[in-house]
């Protein structure tokens, strides 16, 4: 997973970069939780962009989950998935390329946003601070 821009912001950036200095996402956490890094690519500019998420895992699925810290609006990521859905998801060093991801609804996301709050408990805090549903995606 070469040639994706790293994100503008700085911690987001620095994550990736141990990311792809190690080779892996072992050990990189955030409030001691796993990630894994997903490259999306941009809606506008075609471009591959890297992504670093929690893990949040089920038989080989993995869930992206647009929460942006609670903000009100949706992360820029969000909308180049919902333009190209094609991702690759690196968890470990194991590289899972040309997956596809789709916006969950009803049960479906329930249950995926019970494993996301599972995974990363401050989910749950993030959605009481906005309006919107936070949206979760699976990639298969």
């Amino acid at each position: 997973m070469t040639d994706a821009e790293l994100s503008p912001t700085d911690w987001v950036r620095e994550q990736t970069e141990r990311i792809l200095e190690q080779g892996t996402t072992d050990g990189v956490h955030v409030l001691d939780r796993p990630i894994v890094l997903f490259t999306t690519t941009g809606a506008k500019s075609g471009k591959k962009r890297y992504v670093p998420l929690m893990r949040v895992e089920e038989n080989g699925k993995y869930a992206m989950v647009a929460s942006k810290g609670g903000d009100p609006k949706h992360p820029s990521w969000y909308f180049n998935v919902k333009a190209n859905p094609t991702v690759s998801v690196q968890d470990g060093d194991k590289v899972l390329p040309d997956r596809t991801a789709r916006e969950l609804e009803g049960e479906e996301r329930e249950h995926w946003w019970k494993l996301a709050v599972e995974a990363y408990p401050p989910y749950a805090e993030y959605q009481t601070k906005t309006d919107r549903l936070i949206p979760v995606f699976i990639v298969e």
